[in-house]
């Protein structure tokens, strides 16, 4: 069996950042939450509303992807590298779900998820580089803040949007999961000042997402 080099496992890394940033080879690994669902007619608000908030999670996916990669290239433990590399996959059906729902509302992805995803990036590279337990910590406080975000979603919603309601009920479920499996690896808490900048960062790309 072959031992990789230092230089093997950066580039192994580099290609997984690639691979996310382009989604070249992704599979979507499950179904579609709420395919066997009717799918009635909408309103053009109940729509309009539908749509912004499905734009909202896709984005939220496309972060996920780039700060679960860019944690794994730099993860020091490989047990913990191989979880979040796992958790980004599952995040790659979320992204999958979001953009089919978009386009069966008849909507479009947020034309700023380039420039999320180069964002997050750059976050999940400084939480790693402080540590695997920080780097964790990071992890679960952003799942825990997703959670929160996806049950005002649920609150939001139209009634009759079953698809889309679906898909983020199963979505809420993966992310609180993730959430607890980083605190179950040791994550660190983060100090109060992080959490509260996470949130104002949060509030801006979900604001900015809903309509572009």
């Amino acid at each position: 069996m072959r031992a990789y080099s230092s230089l093997d496992r950066l580039l192994e890394r580099a290609d997984s950042l690639l691979r996310a940033a382009t989604r070249t080879g992704a599979e979507q690994r499950r179904p579609t939450p709420g395919d066997e669902l009717p799918d009635p007619p909408l309103g053009q608000g109940p729509r309009r509303t539908a749509a912004g908030l499905m734009r909202v999670n896709h984005t939220g996916e496309v972060c996920a992807q780039a700060l679960y990669v860019s944690q794994a290239a730099l993860a020091r433990d490989e047990d913990k590298r191989h979880a979040l590399l796992e958790a980004a996959r599952e995040e790659g059906d979320h992204l999958y779900w979001c953009e089919q729902r978009l386009t069966e509302l008849g909507s479009h992805t947020s034309r700023l998820d380039p420039l999320w995803f180069v964002g997050s990036c750059a976050i999940g590279m400084v939480a790693a580089a402080s540590g695997d337990r920080w780097s964790l910590g990071f992890v679960e406080e952003t799942e825990r803040q997703v959670v929160a975000h996806l049950d005002g979603h649920l609150g939001r919603l139209p009634d009759e949007d079953l698809r889309s309601r679906a898909i983020v009920a199963m979505m809420r479920d993966d992310e609180q999961r993730h959430a607890d499996d980083a605190q179950l690896r040791g994550a660190a808490p983060l100090p109060a000042a992080v959490r509260q900048a996470m949130g104002w960062t949060a509030r801006v790309m979900t604001t900015l997402s809903y309509w572009v």
